[in-house]
């Protein structure tokens, strides 16, 4: 038995109401949950939240809400793999199914497609990883990247890499903030999923943004209509 398990908090500082907020018509979870919903890799759907009003949309898209996350989970600084092991151990503990594996799916991923996750399905049944994440590539080579002082002057920058060819310079990748499949053990044992036992799905750059800020999510939108027309 595999499952999703979509972690999806009412509070977020920078954008109000964060994982519903309206993105070109439907709540921004509404494309987490259909993909899920529609890779037909899992027996049961669920999000994991402290919020009646997250649930009642859940539960009307076909996702399963057995019950609302603690507050102690609920902090802009909880971890994600707390609440899924939490939301794990709980699932466990109500239903008496055995689970094989277990694929977290952000709440904000406008961008994911089936493709992706079953990518990650195809690599975590092997056996050889404890995790299988999303990640993208820097654009621009960041071991080039400085800080600037207080008056905007470069205050501290690598002179060694400036000297050599951007071709020459390792990549350097990050995560793309899709999904993390893992195996029941590693998030109920609560492993990093950041380890050299985790193995990676490369996503384009062009499908890959960070939504933190109203511009963020009105560059996403833009994106998201281009992407899909």
């Amino acid at each position: 038995m595999n499952i999703a398990i979509i972690p999806a908090r009412i509070g977020s500082i920078r954008i109000k109401k964060k994982n519903i907020k309206k993105f070109n018509n439907f709540p921004i979870i509404h494309y987490s949950i259909k993909a899920a919903l529609n890779s037909n890799l899992f027996d049961d759907v669920i999000i994991s939240t402290d919020s009646n009003i997250i649930s009642k949309i859940g539960k009307k898209m076909g996702a399963n809400v057995p019950f609302l996350r603690p507050k102690y989970l609920s902090g802009n600084k909880t971890g994600i793999v707390e609440v899924i092991s939490h939301a794990l151990k709980k699932y466990k503990l109500i239903y008496k199914k055995n689970i094989s594996f277990v694929c977290c799916i952000l709440p904000t991923a406008p961008f994911i497609q089936i493709k992706d996750i079953k990518a990650g399905f195809k690599k975590i049944i092997i056996g050889k990883y404890s995790y299988v994440i999303s990640v993208s590539n820097y654009e621009f080579p960041i071991d080039r990247a400085f800080i600037l002082n207080k008056k905007n002057h470069i205050k501290n920058y690598s002179p060694t890499f400036y000297k050599k060819r951007s071709q020459d310079l390792n990549d350097v990748f990050f995560d793309a903030g899709l999904f993390y499949w893992g195996s029941v053990n590693s998030w109920i044992n609560k492993k990093p999923i950041f380890s050299k036992t985790t193995s990676t799905i490369m996503i384009p750059r062009w499908r890959v943004q960070d939504i933190d800020t109203i511009d963020d999510w009105k560059r996403s939108e833009i994106m998201y209509k281009i992407i899909n027309n």
